[in-house]
Order: structure tokens, then sequence, then C-alpha cells
């Protein structure tokens, strides 16, 4: 997996921290379920966004980004200029991120979270639209600049932003469970809904301190596996929590904080 520390550096520095400080911001609200902070950043992403993906397709990228006097006029003259067949990902910086970045802006602009005594109240809806659509747009970038895949690309997104549990305690590079009280298997949910992307089974087992590593795979990690509430890789050694499983840990576990 590309290290987050090395995602999209071939930007100029400040394009690359706005881009990522705004994407960051937008999915810590999304994740601690602050829905109306979700919505107000999408239009700083936005901007960020367009000024990436103008510099790509122009070949001349800003030092910082701008917004556009009009963003979606801005967008569909990038969908005029002509076809690069040669450029990695042409069509996703011509077309299909400029045709994104409009909708993305709008539910900002014209929603709610972007005027006061506006006829729309912000709401879980809206901020669902606003993390997806950022969360694919940063994806499809580091998808393109790095040459990976898909997969890949999101792996590396996802990783930019961990969830902070009052359940969780990182000290000396190892993460406990505060809830003694919790069986391995819920522990083990989690701390896979702390991190990010997958972890090493040998973290987990580390962490949890138990008793004996086979039984650790065998008892705890594949009926969490079975229940489709982790991904167990047993021939990579990692774990990563399912949507399911996310769903377990903030309706029912993060419920004893």
């Amino acid at each position: 997996m590309i290290d987050p520390s090395n995602v999209l550096t071939a930007l100029p520095q400040a394009l690359r921290e706005e881009l990522l400080d705004s994407y960051r911001k937008i999915a810590s609200n999304y994740l601690e379920r602050r829905w109306e902070p979700s919505e107000l950043n999408g239009g700083k992403f936005c901007e960020v966004a367009y000024s990436i993906v103008d510099g790509a397709v122009r070949g001349n990228y800003p030092s910082s980004a701008s917004k556009p006097s009009n963003m979606l006029a801005a967008c569909q003259a990038l969908e005029r200029e002509p076809a690069v067949p040669s450029r990695v990902g042409d069509r996703s910086l011509r077309v299909l991120i400029p045709r994104l970045l409009p909708v993305l802006y709008e539910i900002r602009n014209n929603r709610g979270v972007g005027h006061v005594g506006g006829d729309v109240d912000p709401n879980h809806m809206d901020a669902e639209a606003v993390h997806t659509m950022a969360s694919w747009v940063l994806a499809e970038l580091v998808r393109i600049f790095h040459g990976v895949s898909t997969e890949e690309a999101q792996e590396a997104v996802d990783a930019l932003v961990e969830r902070r549990s009052p359940l969780i305690w990182e000290v000396a590079g190892v993460r406990r469970v505060l809830d003694v009280e919790l069986s391995a298997k819920d522990q083990v949910l989690v701390l896979l809904h702390h991190c990010t992307g997958a972890v090493p089974v040998a973290d987990l087992f580390k962490w949890i301190e138990y008793s004996n590593a086979s039984v650790f795979r065998s008892k705890v990690l594949l009926p969490l596996h079975k229940a489709r509430l982790i991904e167990f890789d047993l021939f990579r050694g990692t774990a990563r929590i399912s949507p399911r499983g996310v769903q377990v840990v903030e309706e029912k576990l993060l419920e004893r904080v």
C-alpha cells in the first residue's frame, strides 16, 4: 500500500496539503457524525481539486488553490479541452472529475449548511454524499498520479484518516482497549474500527494480549470473518473491519463509553 506520507507528493506542496487537509476534515467530521461541518468543508475540497485537475490538464499548476468565479462554467470548460490519449487518466481529469465537482459544490452552496435560513436542513444524507464524492475524487487522483489500481488507491485514501475512539489508549506504539469487560472478538472490532486499512494480525494479538496465537486466529478472527464483521486474510496475515463490523462497533460497542 502507498505510504500516506507519500500520497500525491508529485503535486506542489501547498496544493497537496490543502487537498489532504480539506479531505481529512470531511472524513473526520463524517466519521464522528458531525454532519454539518462535513458539508461545509466540501466547498474548499472542490476548489482545491479543481485547481489540481485544471493544472494537470493545462500543464501548469498554481502554487496554491483558488476559487473559480463560476465552478460549473470552469468545469465545463475543462470538458471542452481536447483529449490527450497518451495522458494517464485523461478522461477522468477532463470529464469525470469536472462533472462531479459542481454537484459536490452545489450541496455546499445551496443546502442548509451553506446559508443560514436555507430551505433544506443539513443532515446525514447530505454528509454521506459529500464524504462519498470527496473520497472518490481523491482516490481517482491517487490512482492517476501513482499509477495504481482502484483498490490500492482507495486503501491509500482510507489510510489518511483515523477514527478516534475514547475506548482506545495508545502508548509506546501499542493500542489498548480500555474496557476490560469486552470479549476478545469485540476488542478486535474496536481496534480495527480505530485503525485505517488492514492491520497485521501480529499487532492485534499483541495489543489484546491473547494467550495463544493459533487459538486467536481460529477462535477469534475466523468467527468474525465468517460473520462478515472483518476480512481476515490468512495469506497476508492481516485483518480489516467490514461495513457490517463498523455498524456493530458504532451502534453497540461505542455506546458503552
